[in-house]
């Protein structure tokens, strides 16, 4: 049981935590100023060390060579003793489980630094096997540029060593670089050792230097967790060498890895500045669910549009002149990217309304073709009686092209140079003419049962949300039963339903799959804490919506880490409560 290693804050796979020494170190860090090392039983065998909350101690270990038979790891495998004080097991991914120690040390790693699929396996294998409330720690590997990628892996605690050998080898270190230190004309750096006479600087300058700005970049990626925002971060810092542009490549592909600890919502704005960003399980979570979850409920034409720079959408100028074309007499999609295709109802769901992408009047061929897919699927799903194209000339035309050639359907195009000049607004108003109108009931209400799809799983909205009503105005919607009892409230920053204690109810009592968390006898107040949790659904991911349910409370919150996380975890925050009730 992790009794000194507690996980705050989550960004996708990185983790801000803390090391609760007597002095506590805050993670992602450097752990060399708090690691004490019993030793290797290869040596001799080692009486189990006293150790004590000041420092973070290795275990008598014995550490494999790669390529090491699995047979020949089992044969000369370590018990680990159990221990009253903060303690780290070496561990290799044939041998990483539940030693019951607060941290693990990846033995192997400096064999897979620079080797990008190799990395990717052995760290994701090594930190699924490990429980998810332990760190991770990556001993000889860490430099300024690197460490950032590091830690959007999974990995907690690095050292200074490689950095340190940097220096011997004449080479100073920055975030984005490596250079000899003759090469350089100038420091580019104001840490104290830079400080030093550049006709004094000598290599053990650089190493102080090095080991300072493995720190500072520690910090920055510390603060981008806080933030919510460190892949953005790490696209930009994976440029700068190859192997690591490899490892984020590598990393996508654990798509499950990381969509189970990748948050469903969050007030962060994901910035699309590469095509690697439609690979973010944010972008490829949104497509999957509207084009599988999503279920159009007006019989109008679908009019297609781009999408505006302003979030959400019908803030925007340019969409509000399409509104005051259309009026209600068709339903609206906005196709952008990276996020494929935005269901007007869904416009404020993240990362719909929380996404901020490059603009240059130039589509690449990787937006385009996934657009297109996302475009064609949602098309399969949703049968319309016609479909307006009202997008322009270049990369929107394109898009629409492509589908209609995959689907044999066809598209009426209205615009005329540019989607919101006068003539292109009449083209578009004139070809809805004749359509029926629906009313602003009818939308507000569609809306809440198309985000109950997207939230809650397919056939949510019909099945929560049959018989209601809609109060207050778009985007605070309220929603109503027929006997005027309050089932949930739409969240306009996140574009989510939170729940009532009637709301709960009705999806426990429903066909839909509840995200359930039971828990032992209490009544939480404001949180429930990960000891107190019995089990919860393996589907929860941070950020849901979840029903809370033990002997003594009925309740309903969001989660703050997974549901398998909950079930591992002996420390921290596993869900908010908004609502609850005692039995």
């Amino acid at each position: 049981m992790t009794e000194y290693f507690e996980v705050h804050e989550r960004d996708s796979a990185a983790r801000l935590g803390e090391l609760r020494l007597e002095e506590p170190l805050v993670t992602p860090a450097v752990a060399d100023d708090v690691l004490e090392d019993a030793g290797s039983e290869w040596v001799t065998d080692r009486d189990p060390p006293e150790g004590d909350d000041t420092t973070l101690t290795v275990l008598p270990h014995r550490a494999f060579p790669p390529g090491t038979p699995a047979e020949v790891q089992d044969a000369f495998a370590v018990e680990y003793p159990d221990v009253s004080f903060p303690s780290a097991a070496v561990v290799s991914p044939e041998t990483a489980t539940d030693h019951g120690a607060d941290a693990y040390v990846l033995s192997t790693a400096q064999a897979v630094d620079g080797h990008a699929e190799a990395f990717v396996e052995t760290v994701v294998t090594t930190r699924e096997a490990v429980p998810a409330d332990t760190a991770l720690y990556l001993p000889g590997v860490a430099t300024p540029a690197n460490v950032a990628t590091l830690v959007a892996a999974g990995v907690d605690l690095v050292d200074t060593d490689r950095a340190v050998v940097k220096a011997t080898q004449g080479k100073y270190l920055t975030t984005d670089d490596e250079r000899f230190l003759a090469d350089l004309e100038e420091l580019p750096c104001s840490c104290p050792a830079c400080q030093t006479p550049r006709g004094s600087f000598d290599r053990s300058d650089c190493a102080e230097h090095n080991r300072h700005a493995l720190r500072a970049a520690l910090a920055t990626v510390r603060e981008r967790i806080r933030a919510g925002r460190l892949r953005d971060y790490v696209e930009g810092q994976a440029r700068h060498e190859g192997w690591l542009t490899a490892v984020l490549r590598r990393l996508d592909d654990e798509y499950g890895y990381l969509e189970q600890r990748t948050p469903v919502v969050r007030g962060a704005t994901l910035t699309a500045a590469t095509d690697d960003t439609i690979r973010r399980v944010e972008i490829q979570r949104y497509a999957e669910r509207v084009t599988t979850r999503y279920r159009n409920r007006f019989s109008n034409p679908l009019v297609l549009v781009p999408c505006s720079a302003a979030k959400p959408y019908s803030d925007s100028q340019s969409h509000g002149q399409f509104h005051d074309a259309i009026g209600y007499r068709a339903h609206l999609v906005s196709m952008s990217s990276p996020i494929g295709v935005v269901p007007q109802e869904l416009e404020l769901t993240y990362p719909a309304q929380q996404y901020d992408t490059v603009v240059t009047g130039r589509w690449s061929a990787t937006e385009r073709e996934f657009v297109a897919d996302v475009l064609a699927s949602y098309l399969r799903r949703n049968e319309y009686p016609r479909v307006v194209a009202h997008v322009p000339e270049g990369g929107y035309r394109d898009i629409c092209e492509r589908v209609t050639d995959r689907l044999g359907i066809e598209m009426e195009f209205t615009v005329e140079r540019h989607p919101t000049t006068a003539d292109s607004l009449a083209n578009l108003a004139a070809t809805l003419t004749d359509e029926p109108t629906y009313s602003k009931r009818e939308r507000q209400q569609n809306t809440v049962r198309a985000v109950a799809d997207y939230q809650f799983g397919e056939g949510a909205g019909d099945d929560l949300f049959a018989d209601i009503n809609t109060g207050s105005h778009y985007p605070k919607l309220r929603v109503r039963d027929e006997r005027d009892e309050q089932l949930a409230m739409l969240v306009p920053e996140y574009g989510v339903l939170a729940l009532t204690l009637a709301g709960a109810r009705r999806w426990v009592e429903s066909p839909v799959t509840t995200r359930r968390v039971d828990i032992d006898a209490f009544v939480p107040h404001g949180s429930v804490l990960a000891p107190g949790v019995v089990d919860a659904s393996p589907e929860i991911r941070p950020g849901d919506e979840v029903v809370i349910e033990g002997p003594a409370a009925f309740a309903v919150g969001r989660a703050a880490m997974s549901g398998p996380e909950m079930v591992e975890s002996s420390r921290g925050l596993a869900s908010s409560v908004r609502h609850v009730e005692e039995r």
